[in-house]
């Protein structure tokens, strides 16, 4: 497992504790521990081997934090999305979003760049290109107006 399948499965985690307004910790709990994480190997090969313990510090820490500021970043998405209601953006796009803005403001050793482009790069997977257009957009413009030089 790399860096931008660990990125991916905060992605899907985060996506999945919106989805159903759930806590992280317990979100996290379920997914790691027991049978549950091998029994999606056979639907996706994201999930053919556990993450190594970096990378499961990575996604937890990812995953805790988006959870942990949700609200904050969902304030800095509807500041910065233009033209779009909140409600008017997928949940997918929504939890991408999230998880790059959390790098970008809490995980300094992570470059904005590469958080950006990882975050293009999951909405291509799951996502129409007007909204991978919308994702690159809002995060330019968070990092050009919010963070400093």
């Amino acid at each position: 497992m790399n860096r931008s399948e660990a990125r991916e499965i905060a992605v899907r985690l985060c996506f999945e504790i919106s989805s159903r307004e759930c806590d992280a910790g317990e979100v996290l709990e379920h997914f790691f521990e027991g049978d549950y994480y091998e029994s999606l190997a056979p639907e996706d090969k994201l999930y053919e081997s556990r993450p190594q313990a970096n990378h499961r510090q990575y996604i937890e820490r990812l995953v805790r934090g988006v959870g942990e500021h949700s609200a904050e970043l969902d304030g800095y998405i509807d500041k910065y999305a233009r033209g779009w209601a909140f409600g008017r953006i997928s949940r997918t796009a929504v939890a991408v979003v999230k998880t790059a803005m959390y790098e970008i403001l809490y995980m300094p050793e992570i470059p904005n760049g590469a958080a950006i482009n990882e975050a293009v790069e999951i909405a291509k997977k799951y996502d129409e290109p007007e909204t991978v257009s919308f994702v690159n957009g809002i995060l330019g413009s968070f990092v050009r107006e919010e963070i400093p030089k």
